[in-house]
Protein backbone atom coordinates (compact mmCIF):
# COMPACT_ATOMS: atom_id res chain seq x y z
CA UNK A 1 0.00 0.00 0.00
CA UNK A 2 2.72 2.46 0.97
CA UNK A 3 3.69 4.54 3.99
CA UNK A 4 1.21 6.46 6.15
CA UNK A 5 1.87 8.85 9.02
CA UNK A 6 -0.74 8.76 11.79
CA UNK A 7 -0.61 11.43 14.50
CA UNK A 8 -2.10 10.87 17.92
CA UNK A 9 -1.42 7.18 17.34
CA UNK A 10 -0.91 6.11 20.94
CA UNK A 11 -4.57 5.80 21.89
CA UNK A 12 -8.13 5.99 20.64
CA UNK A 13 -8.81 6.74 16.99
CA UNK A 14 -5.14 7.06 16.04
CA UNK A 15 -4.23 3.69 17.54
CA UNK A 16 -7.26 2.00 15.95
CA UNK A 17 -6.44 3.52 12.56
CA UNK A 18 -2.78 2.52 12.83
CA UNK A 19 -3.68 -1.10 13.62
CA UNK A 20 -6.21 -1.30 10.80
CA UNK A 21 -3.91 0.31 8.23
CA UNK A 22 -1.01 -1.93 9.19
CA UNK A 23 -3.25 -4.99 8.85
CA UNK A 24 -4.11 -3.76 5.35
CA UNK A 25 -0.46 -3.68 4.29
CA UNK A 26 0.54 -0.09 5.08
CA UNK A 27 3.85 0.79 6.73
CA UNK A 28 2.68 3.00 9.59
CA UNK A 29 4.56 5.84 11.26
CA UNK A 30 3.15 6.19 14.78
CA UNK A 31 3.40 9.76 16.08
CA UNK A 32 2.50 11.01 19.55
CA UNK A 33 3.88 12.58 22.70
CA UNK A 34 4.02 9.44 24.88
CA UNK A 35 6.53 6.91 23.60
CA UNK A 36 5.33 4.07 25.84
CA UNK A 37 1.84 4.20 24.35
CA UNK A 38 3.22 4.27 20.81
CA UNK A 39 5.51 1.34 21.63
CA UNK A 40 2.50 -0.65 22.82
CA UNK A 41 0.64 -0.05 19.55
CA UNK A 42 3.78 -0.89 17.56
CA UNK A 43 4.11 -4.16 19.47
CA UNK A 44 0.50 -5.08 18.62
CA UNK A 45 1.16 -4.31 14.96
CA UNK A 46 4.34 -6.40 14.99
CA UNK A 47 2.54 -9.41 16.50
CA UNK A 48 0.11 -9.29 13.58
CA UNK A 49 2.96 -9.21 11.06
CA UNK A 50 2.64 -5.49 10.28
CA UNK A 51 5.35 -2.87 9.88
CA UNK A 52 5.59 0.35 11.89
CA UNK A 53 7.96 2.81 13.49
CA UNK A 54 7.56 5.09 16.48
CA UNK A 55 8.27 8.82 16.54
CA UNK A 56 7.71 10.48 19.92
CA UNK A 57 7.12 14.17 19.21
CA UNK A 58 5.11 17.10 20.51
CA UNK A 59 3.17 18.67 17.64
CA UNK A 60 3.00 21.93 19.57
CA UNK A 61 6.66 22.28 18.56
CA UNK A 62 6.80 24.05 15.19
CA UNK A 63 9.86 22.03 14.20
CA UNK A 64 8.23 18.65 14.83
CA UNK A 65 6.38 18.21 11.49
CA UNK A 66 9.52 18.56 9.38
CA UNK A 67 11.45 16.18 11.64
CA UNK A 68 8.61 13.63 11.50
CA UNK A 69 8.53 13.70 7.71
CA UNK A 70 12.33 13.47 7.40
CA UNK A 71 12.52 10.47 9.73
CA UNK A 72 9.60 8.76 7.97
CA UNK A 73 11.23 9.14 4.56
CA UNK A 74 14.58 7.96 5.90
CA UNK A 75 12.93 4.81 7.27
CA UNK A 76 10.51 3.91 4.49
CA UNK A 77 11.64 5.87 1.44
CA UNK A 78 8.55 8.03 0.99
CA UNK A 79 5.14 9.08 2.24
CA UNK A 80 1.90 8.08 0.55
CA UNK A 81 -0.72 9.18 3.08
CA UNK A 82 -1.10 11.36 6.15
CA UNK A 83 -3.71 11.13 8.90
CA UNK A 84 -3.88 14.29 11.02
CA UNK A 85 -5.63 12.95 14.09
CA UNK A 86 -3.83 14.52 17.07
CA UNK A 87 -5.77 17.26 18.85
CA UNK A 88 -6.03 19.35 21.98
CA UNK A 89 -9.35 20.20 23.63
CA UNK A 90 -10.06 22.38 26.64
CA UNK A 91 -13.63 23.27 27.60
CA UNK A 92 -13.64 26.60 29.43
CA UNK A 93 -15.70 29.78 29.67
CA UNK A 94 -14.30 32.66 27.65
CA UNK A 95 -12.91 34.48 30.69
CA UNK A 96 -10.78 31.49 31.71
CA UNK A 97 -8.84 30.98 28.48
CA UNK A 98 -5.19 31.92 28.79
CA UNK A 99 -2.93 32.84 25.91
CA UNK A 100 -1.05 29.57 26.38
CA UNK A 101 -4.24 27.50 25.99
CA UNK A 102 -5.29 29.50 22.94
CA UNK A 103 -1.87 29.08 21.35
CA UNK A 104 -1.79 25.35 22.11
CA UNK A 105 -5.08 24.77 20.26
CA UNK A 106 -3.79 26.72 17.27
CA UNK A 107 -0.42 24.94 17.27
CA UNK A 108 -1.69 21.35 17.55
CA UNK A 109 -5.10 21.47 15.86
CA UNK A 110 -4.32 23.77 12.91
CA UNK A 111 -0.65 24.64 12.50
CA UNK A 112 0.66 21.08 12.87
CA UNK A 113 -1.61 19.59 10.17
CA UNK A 114 -0.70 22.47 7.84
CA UNK A 115 3.04 22.02 8.43
CA UNK A 116 2.86 18.23 8.11
CA UNK A 117 1.08 18.47 4.76
CA UNK A 118 3.57 21.13 3.63
CA UNK A 119 6.59 19.03 4.66
CA UNK A 120 5.15 15.85 3.12
CA UNK A 121 4.12 17.56 -0.13
CA UNK A 122 7.14 16.58 -2.29
CA UNK A 123 6.64 12.96 -1.30
CA UNK A 124 2.85 12.94 -1.67
CA UNK A 125 3.33 14.27 -5.20
CA UNK A 126 5.34 11.23 -6.26
CA UNK A 127 2.44 8.85 -6.75
CA UNK A 128 -0.53 11.01 -5.81
CA UNK A 129 -1.21 10.82 -2.08
CA UNK A 130 -4.06 11.12 0.39
CA UNK A 131 -4.58 13.30 3.46
CA UNK A 132 -7.28 12.70 6.06
CA UNK A 133 -7.86 15.44 8.63
CA UNK A 134 -9.84 14.54 11.73
CA UNK A 135 -12.27 17.32 12.56
CA UNK A 136 -15.25 17.44 14.89
CA UNK A 137 -18.94 18.29 15.00
CA UNK A 138 -17.79 21.01 17.39
CA UNK A 139 -16.63 22.90 14.31
CA UNK A 140 -20.30 23.26 13.35
CA UNK A 141 -22.23 23.12 16.62
CA UNK A 142 -22.33 26.02 19.04
CA UNK A 143 -21.38 24.74 22.49
CA UNK A 144 -20.63 26.83 25.59
CA UNK A 145 -16.99 26.48 26.56
CA UNK A 146 -15.89 25.14 23.16
CA UNK A 147 -15.22 28.44 21.42
CA UNK A 148 -11.50 27.78 20.94
CA UNK A 149 -11.70 24.06 20.14
CA UNK A 150 -14.63 24.57 17.76
CA UNK A 151 -12.84 27.47 16.08
CA UNK A 152 -9.75 25.32 15.50
CA UNK A 153 -11.79 22.48 13.98
CA UNK A 154 -13.71 24.85 11.71
CA UNK A 155 -10.34 26.18 10.54
CA UNK A 156 -9.14 22.62 9.86
CA UNK A 157 -12.21 21.96 7.71
CA UNK A 158 -11.57 25.11 5.69
CA UNK A 159 -7.94 24.08 5.29
CA UNK A 160 -9.06 20.66 4.04
CA UNK A 161 -11.31 22.10 1.34
CA UNK A 162 -8.82 24.77 0.32
CA UNK A 163 -5.89 22.37 -0.03
CA UNK A 164 -8.06 19.82 -1.84
CA UNK A 165 -8.50 22.33 -4.62
CA UNK A 166 -4.90 23.51 -4.59
CA UNK A 167 -3.37 20.03 -4.59
CA UNK A 168 -5.79 18.29 -6.97
CA UNK A 169 -3.54 18.94 -10.00
CA UNK A 170 -0.89 16.88 -8.20
CA UNK A 171 -3.40 14.04 -7.66
CA UNK A 172 -3.26 14.59 -3.90
CA UNK A 173 -6.63 14.06 -2.24
CA UNK A 174 -7.55 15.90 0.96
CA UNK A 175 -10.65 14.96 2.93
CA UNK A 176 -11.86 15.41 6.49
CA UNK A 177 -14.05 13.52 8.93
CA UNK A 178 -16.16 15.72 11.22
CA UNK A 179 -16.69 13.38 14.16
CA UNK A 180 -19.35 13.25 16.77
CA UNK A 181 -18.53 11.84 20.21
CA UNK A 182 -16.23 8.80 20.16
CA UNK A 183 -15.10 6.60 23.04
CA UNK A 184 -11.51 7.84 23.34
CA UNK A 185 -9.29 9.14 26.17
CA UNK A 186 -9.59 12.73 24.90
CA UNK A 187 -12.78 13.14 26.94
CA UNK A 188 -10.76 12.63 30.12
CA UNK A 189 -9.15 16.03 29.47
CA UNK A 190 -12.41 17.89 30.12
CA UNK A 191 -14.85 15.53 31.89
CA UNK A 192 -14.62 15.08 35.66
CA UNK A 193 -17.22 12.26 35.59
CA UNK A 194 -16.61 10.21 32.43
CA UNK A 195 -19.70 7.98 32.81
CA UNK A 196 -21.97 11.02 33.18
CA UNK A 197 -20.19 12.74 30.29
CA UNK A 198 -20.76 9.75 27.99
CA UNK A 199 -24.44 9.61 28.93
CA UNK A 200 -24.76 13.34 28.21
CA UNK A 201 -22.96 12.99 24.88
CA UNK A 202 -25.12 10.03 23.82
CA UNK A 203 -28.27 12.08 24.40
CA UNK A 204 -27.02 14.61 21.81
CA UNK A 205 -26.80 11.96 19.10
CA UNK A 206 -29.98 10.96 17.21
CA UNK A 207 -28.67 7.38 16.91
CA UNK A 208 -28.49 7.32 20.70
CA UNK A 209 -24.88 6.33 21.34
CA UNK A 210 -21.29 7.42 20.97
CA UNK A 211 -19.00 5.74 18.44
CA UNK A 212 -16.23 3.22 18.91
CA UNK A 213 -12.76 4.17 17.70
CA UNK A 214 -12.61 1.33 15.19
CA UNK A 215 -15.75 2.64 13.45
CA UNK A 216 -13.80 5.79 12.66
CA UNK A 217 -10.70 3.84 11.70
CA UNK A 218 -12.69 2.06 8.97
CA UNK A 219 -13.53 5.40 7.36
CA UNK A 220 -9.92 6.55 7.59
CA UNK A 221 -8.85 3.35 5.82
CA UNK A 222 -11.41 3.97 3.08
CA UNK A 223 -10.33 7.58 2.55
CA UNK A 224 -6.64 6.76 2.12
CA UNK A 225 -7.36 3.81 -0.17
CA UNK A 226 -7.77 3.77 -3.97
CA UNK A 227 -11.47 3.08 -3.35
CA UNK A 228 -11.77 6.83 -2.63
CA UNK A 229 -9.64 7.81 -5.59
CA UNK A 230 -12.30 10.18 -6.94
CA UNK A 231 -13.12 11.88 -3.64
CA UNK A 232 -11.46 15.08 -2.50
CA UNK A 233 -12.52 18.22 -0.66
CA UNK A 234 -15.17 16.36 1.35
CA UNK A 235 -15.91 17.10 4.99
CA UNK A 236 -17.91 14.05 6.02
CA UNK A 237 -20.14 14.31 9.11
CA UNK A 238 -19.48 11.00 10.86
CA UNK A 239 -21.46 11.85 13.96
CA UNK A 240 -24.53 9.67 14.36
CA UNK A 241 -26.63 12.59 13.14
CA UNK A 242 -25.44 14.98 15.86
CA UNK A 243 -25.42 18.05 13.60
CA UNK A 244 -28.90 17.40 12.20
CA UNK A 245 -31.50 20.02 13.06
CA UNK A 246 -34.16 17.74 14.50
CA UNK A 247 -37.17 19.43 16.07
Amino acid sequence: MGTVIVTGAGTGIGAAAARRLAAGGWSVVLVGRRAHLLDSVAAEIGKQGGESMVIAADLADAGAPRAIVDRSVAAFGGIDALVNNAAVIKVLPLADYTLDILDQHWAVNVRAPFLLIQAALPHLKQQGGAVVNISSSSGTLLRPGQSVYGMSKHALEYLSRSLAGELAPHRIRVNALALGPVDTPIHETWATDLKAAYEWLAKQVPLGRIAEADEIARWIEILVSPDSGWMTGAVIPLDGGQVLDIA
